[in-house]
């Protein structure tokens, strides 16, 4: 009988041994691909591809936020970068934000980047303020994106709406600066990390001013904003720092994504750090030490399980 056990059991382990592990899907929600969101979900989806060698993980260009959180909500994703501002937007449920219901499913991983309120113009537009772009043709972003509640937060500090602008155009990065470029655009808001690709395109293609945005206008978008200031050099012909408004940018996930899923996720973030670094301009400020300074949303038990095992959460 032993025998016959013994035999058993090494038959179970060499069944065991030849079934092949199931490759776990990690879908990676991201932006535009002229935005930071895309480059730097691409270079996790080679660290994950690395250091969790049983996943399929692939990338997909949305826009952004908005689009982001509600396609985790439906399940259709376990990774996503996304806005802080938006994020209580959706946690909260704001029909005017897109989010019809309180998104229940999305939860924190941790802090990613701080986005820039970068304000281009043509520099024979005459644009030199926030106010300056009443009358002039304007790109908001993708329409119900994080970039274009930004604008309308911006333009309603300005005691501005869309209705005081020749134009509103509704379009990504890139295509704005294209329209810039053959004088159909005065001017485009883009919320994005320092040294966005949009931008430095639309530097090397055309004579641009940055518009500053005063502190007194972010003082009235209620705590959207902080004050912060695009730095000297950031880009070609940027010879002195921009005053302007920033926000915070979260790697989120969903309830549903398992415990153990999420930890791995986690971990390969920030325990990749200066990799990721190396990636964007924008990316550079990514800490693991800083990643839950601030938390709009429930932490998700995977991540929660990550920052005690390095001592940065009780």
């Amino acid at each position: 009988m032993r025998m016959l056990n013994r035999l058993w059991a090494a038959c179970l382990v060499l069944i065991m041994a030849t079934v092949p592990v199931v490759a776990e899907d990690i879908v990676i929600l991201t932006g535009g691909t002229s935005g930071v969101y895309y480059p730097l979900g691409s270079a996790l989806q080679k660290i994950f591809e690395r250091d969790l060698p049983n996943s399929k993980v692939s990338v997909i260009s949305t826009q952004a936020t908005v689009e982001n959180l509600n396609l985790l909500q439906q399940g259709k994703g376990q990774l996503a970068l996304a806005q802080g501002d938006i994020l209580t937007d959706a946690w909260k449920g704001n029909p005017e934000a897109g989010f019809p219901s309180s998104r229940t499913k999305i939860r924190l991983i941790g802090a990613a980047y701080p986005n820039y309120i970068h304000i281009i113009a043509r520099r024979d537009a005459n644009i030199g303020s926030v106010h300056d772009m009443r009358g002039k043709r304007v790109s908001v972003g993708a329409a119900r994106s994080g970039n274009e509640l930004n604008a309308r937060a911006l333009l309603s500090a300005a005691d501005m709406s869309y209705a005081d602008l020749l134009q509103v155009e509704y379009l990504a990065y890139g295509e704005s600066v294209d329209l810039m470029v053959k004088q159909q655009l005065d001017a485009a808001i883009i919320s994005a990390g320092l040294g966005v690709a949009a931008v430095r395109q639309a530097v090397s293609q055309m004579a641009i001013v940055f518009v500053p945005v005063q502190r007194d206008l972010i003082e009235k978008t209620r705590n959207m904003f902080f004050a912060a200031d695009i730095p000297a050099n950031a880009y070609q012909t940027q010879s002195s720092e921009v005053p302007t408004a920033a926000l915070n940018n979260f790697f989120v996930t969903t309830s549903d994504a398992p415990e153990e899923t999420v930890y791995r996720i986690t971990k390969a973030i920030f325990d990749n750090v200066k990799e990721l670094q190396t990636v964007h301009p924008a990316a550079k400020v990514i800490s693991r030490e800083k990643a839950l300074v601030v938390r709009p949303i429930d932490i998700h038990p995977g991540a929660a399980r990550y920052f005690r095992e390095v001592k940065l959460l009780p």
